[in-house]
């Protein structure tokens, strides 16, 4: 069975949603829709270029006026849940680009689209073409969701809005100014669905990578509303941290003043790709009181044109005692993984405590 994303995009599945679709189309030539949809390109097409490649398909065999081709899909939508299709599969990500495709158009009815077809399947991409092309106009409709009785629904309103959404076309006037997206996380802050708190958090550390301050004044105002929203600003504040910002690990109470660290290891100094490395320190709360510590490390990965790129790693945050002392031991993986090449050479490897990179060492990397 293969396990490449694209192939969610079988036989079998076209086999059934056609099945679905001859339901809500009764003059439906199932067999033709299979034909157009593999056709001499399709098996050279990746994930995303299936799923536009369907929603094209898709489109010759709905009414060509997009008014009544949502309404044909809202039909569908409802057919797919009696035919217990489940909601939110990948799959089903080519009806959210069937309205990002030929609803930008049409406004209202592309509005009223998405609000129905994300409660089954996610219209985060879909909503950016609007919010570009639209502006002020789509805010204010994403503003109007994030009170949404549907969590799926509010969760757009951020999602959506977010200034750095991965693997989506970027808003740049959202990353220039993100003043526009803080209403709807306002209303979002005490949302009781995680599903959507997680969204606004992200959509904080999207802000906070370009405009820290006011991620920071957030932080502030927000914190001691509630458990959840705590959780929130943390994760939100997630790059913050990881950066080492004075100000949020000020706000955190994260110094590092008599902590002691000492005894860093590496306990495998050359390390072959696919194998770990083991190392250790040891830490202690020389302060009079309990304190608050946040340990990371940092891998200085040797880049394929020799340059050194770091990423940071938390190990753990938690209260130590006066005096307490511990042994912290951590393996990091170098089995090749999609989304990072590993280079043979010198790597390095450093500690960081409350955000102050306290030691570098190095060690070899080998094939």
């Amino acid at each position: 069975m293969s396990t490449l994303l694209k192939d969610l995009y079988s036989p079998a599945f076209y086999k059934s949603f056609t099945n679905v679709l001859a339901q809500v189309l009764p003059d439906l030539s199932k067999q033709l829709f299979i034909n157009t949809v593999f056709d001499e390109t399709f098996g050279d097409k990746e994930l995303k270029d299936r799923m536009r490649h369907t929603a094209q398909v898709l489109h010759q065999f709905l009414p060509k006026n997009f008014a009544q081709a949502a309404k044909v899909i809202q039909q569908l939508i409802i057919q797919l849940r009696n035919n217990n299709i489940k909601e939110s599969s990948l799959e089903y990500m080519f009806l959210p680009d069937y309205i990002e495709t030929y609803g930008l158009n049409d406004f209202d009815s592309a509005v009223k689209a998405m609000e129905f077809v994300t409660q089954f399947t996610s219209c985060e991409f879909a909503v950016r073409p609007f919010i570009l092309k639209y502006g002020d106009r789509m805010l204010q409709q994403m503003l109007a969701w994030s009170l949404h009785e549907n969590d799926k629904v509010r969760r757009l309103a951020s999602e959506g809005a977010r200034p750095r959404l991965p693997w989506a076309m970027a808003i740049p006037a959202l990353k220039k100014d993100p003043t526009p997206v803080l209403p709807i996380l306002e209303n979002l802050k005490n949302d009781p669905s995680e599903f959507v708190r997680r969204s606004v958090a992200n959509n904080l550390n999207d802000i906070a990578k370009d405009h820290p301050d006011i991620v920071i004044d957030i932080a502030k105002k927000w914190k001691g509303i509630g458990k959840e929203t705590d959780a929130i600003i943390k994760h939100g504040c997630r790059t913050l941290l990881k950066q080492g910002h004075a100000a949020i690990l000020k706000h955190y109470g994260l110094q590092s003043e008599n902590i002691a660290f000492n005894e860093f290891t590496i306990a495998t100094p050359k390390v072959a790709v696919g194998q770990s490395l083991v190392f250790s320190f040891f830490i202690e709360n020389n302060n009079n009181t309990f304190q608050v510590i946040r340990l990371e490390y940092a891998v200085y990965y040797k880049r394929q044109n020799g340059q050194l790129s770091k990423k940071v790693f938390k190990i753990s945050e938690r209260q130590y005692q006066s005096n307490e002392k511990a042994i912290v031991q951590r393996r990091q993986s170098f089995k090749p993984i999609t989304t990072r090449k590993f280079y043979a050479g010198q790597h390095q490897l450093s500690i960081i405590i409350n955000g102050e990179e306290k030691e570098i060492k190095t060690f070899e990397l080998e094939n």
